[in-house]
């Protein structure tokens, strides 16, 4: 696994210490720039309320609860900056999970791009250059193991 250094660490922990304390309103923010990114993805959600439409999804007990889940992986990464290998078996069953349900990897980088979005309109000037880069860097990081994971199930599933 890649390693960060400490001044991207440093970036990534301030600015989640203020995002993280309120997580699915940031969350909401994300899902709602993936869907305008690539819409199909909408499809893949099947709960109580049809998510035909994002704000069908959005409004979603269920839906709400996956957003939910999806911060506290960010948080996990976020809390083990210092030793983000501790999360590879994490990060190699979550890919595995989202093989099965029909994303594909190439969705991975539009969940890159939706959460960039997210902290830079979270964060308004906080949103730095440097800040973007370690950030992004973490997510490589984090989306290399799913990816491993993805096609360790993609590979079982051809068997």
């Amino acid at each position: 696994m890649e390693k960060l250094t400490e001044k991207e660490k440093e970036l990534i922990r301030v600015s989640w210490e203020s995002l993280g304390k309120n997580k699915v309103p940031h969350g909401v923010v994300m899902f709602s720039r993936l869907f305008e990114l690539e819409p199909a993805l909408l499809n893949l959600f099947h709960y109580n309320t049809n998510c035909g439409t994002t704000q069908d999804c959005l409004s979603s007990p269920e839906f709400l609860d996956h957003v939910t889940k999806v911060m506290l992986v960010i948080d996990a990464a976020v809390s083990h900056l210092d030793n983000l290998h501790t999360l590879e078996d994490f990060l190699l069953n979550l890919g595995k999970k989202h093989q099965a349900v029909g994303v594909n990897t190439q969705s991975f980088a539009v969940v890159g791009e939706s959460l960039l979005y997210m902290l830079q309109c979270s964060l308004g000037q906080g949103y730095t250059g440097p800040l973007r880069q370690a950030w992004l860097n973490m997510y490589t990081i984090v989306v290399a193991a799913m990816s491993r994971g993805w096609a360790k199930n993609g590979e079982h599933k051809t068997d």
